[in-house]
């Protein structure tokens, strides 16, 4: 089982309550082909950033879902031939997620390195720049001052 993002576009004339359709129909055929549909998401209309069909503007639908490559070839091939849909993409996010959560079992195993290495509240606290400065000997020709 591996985690997808699929991210489509859907024309902006086409109507919410066909969306809604659409979007209940994908679901449906994830959860019978097995997959586990984890978030739905829709964007709203936003603008494209160039033309698509004739469209200079859409509305967006992000999934996340968990299944196997034959589920998302079957997804692909139901948003390609789908009247609704002007774009979409498919992204494979397990493998990022694994890599997120390695680098912060690292940092979390840092910062444990650096709180055993924290001074005791009784220890004496280091002096100021300022006092550091003030306590240094003086430059020779250069007179102290006080």
């Amino acid at each position: 089982m591996r985690i997808y993002e699929e991210l489509f576009i859907v024309k902006p004339d086409a109507p919410e309550e066909e969306v809604d359709q659409f979007v209940e129909t994908l679901r449906t055929q994830l959860t019978s082909a097995g997959a586990t549909v984890d978030k739905v998401e829709k964007w709203g209309k936003r603008k494209l950033a160039y033309k698509v069909d004739k469209y200079r503007e859409g509305a967006y639908v992000l999934f996340q879902f968990s299944g196997g490559a034959e589920i998302v070839k079957e997804l692909e091939r139901r948003l390609r031939v789908s009247d609704v849909v002007i774009k979409f993409l498919t992204v494979r996010i397990d493998e990022t997620l694994k890599r997120l959560e390695k680098r912060k079992k690292a940092r979390d195993k840092r910062t444990a390195k650096r709180g055993s290495n924290v001074p005791p509240a009784n220890a004496p606290a280091q002096p100021s720049l300022a006092q550091q400065i003030s306590e240094a000997p003086a430059m020779p020709g250069v007179p102290k001052e006080s």
